[in-house]
């Protein structure tokens, strides 16, 4: 038996614009992980996955490629030279919310080729796994930036620049974040798609736009090399601005967000796709307890704490 695990992840700053071009930056969230197990079988019972949270199982000899799993599945046998059908049980488990901007299917697909490589005696490097990952990521958004797949197969907070190699970087001292998630799906393909339709139509005031959440991005490194978490805040707010311009947020997450705010937080917004999934906040360790009953009261269904180190 063989067993790999994945984080989730959240976009600090940066989201819709790093898909032209601007950077993003992008943390992994270890308090919620997608696991996967593989077990070999009898000679000739083929391959078989099982994805209980979905109540789902079907062979892989029978899946189409239009199965985003079993796609990313065959992609990696045949790197690994492996058989395409060979006699093992995958098991896919994760507590990630789904359609909730943690990058639920990215961290199933990174989690299954680890599996995958390790179970065959195989290594394989986070650009690598990466790469695989990307072409699953395609059936779950349409064009994807490659953010989640890269910072979820890096396990480690990530400078991304679409096109360039991703930068691990460290902050500065720990950042203390909180994760409220509205209990909407977040739409991703959707808000993506309607951002390049107004991109479309209006390129100068989308590209205005975007150069500004470019420039938020870039200070907000600094800040977080720093250590820097009071300047940081603000860099959130302006990055919600922004978000709200593009039209991908919404009055529930607004709501979340005024809430933080008002409770205490250094700085909030949405993170993601938006308009569900979502809202982030910075705290003072000393004000998480409060931010958190703030963020439940204005409707999240679950917060999850972390800290960026």
């Amino acid at each position: 038996m063989t067993t790999a695990t994945a984080p989730g992840k959240i976009i600090l700053l940066g989201e819709h614009a790093v898909v032209y071009g601007r950077a993003a930056i992008a943390v992994p969230v270890w308090q919620v992980t997608a696991t996967a197990t593989v077990v070999s079988t009898s000679p000739g019972s083929g391959c078989h996955v099982i994805l209980p949270n979905l109540r789902e199982e079907f062979a892989l000899r029978s899946a189409g490629d239009d199965q985003p799993i079993a796609h990313v599945a065959r992609l990696a046998l045949a790197q690994m030279g492996a058989p395409a059908d060979p006699d093992w049980r995958i098991t896919l488990e994760s507590d990630i919310p789904m359609a909730g901007g943690l990058g639920s299917g990215a961290a199933l697909s990174t989690a299954l080729v680890r599996a995958l490589f390790a179970h065959g005696g195989r290594a394989l490097a986070p650009a690598q796994v990466s790469a695989l990952v990307y072409e699953s990521e395609r059936h779950y958004h349409g064009t994807p930036s490659g953010i989640d797949n890269t910072v979820i197969a890096w396990g480690m907070p990530i400078w991304f620049v679409r096109g360039a190699a991703p930068e691990p970087f460290a902050p500065g001292a720990p950042l203390s974040l909180l994760i409220a998630d509205s209990g909407i799906a977040a739409p991703t393909r959707e808000t993506v798609s309607d951002v390049r339709r107004g991109w479309e139509a209006e390129p100068a005031r989308y590209e205005a736009i975007f150069n500004e959440i470019g420039a938020l991005t870039r200070a907000a490194r600094g800040a977080i090399e720093a250590g820097d978490a009071a300047a940081l805040g603000p860099l959130f707010d302006a990055n919600q601005a922004a978000l709200e311009a593009l039209g991908v947020s919404s009055a529930p997450l607004e709501r979340m967000i005024a809430a933080a705010r008002a409770a205490g937080a250094l700085g909030a917004k949405l993170s993601g796709g938006g308009r569900g999934g979502n809202v982030i906040a910075l705290v003072h360790p000393e004000h998480a307890a409060p931010v958190a009953h703030a963020l439940t009261a204005a409707g999240a269904v679950r917060v999850i704490e972390t800290v960026v180190r």
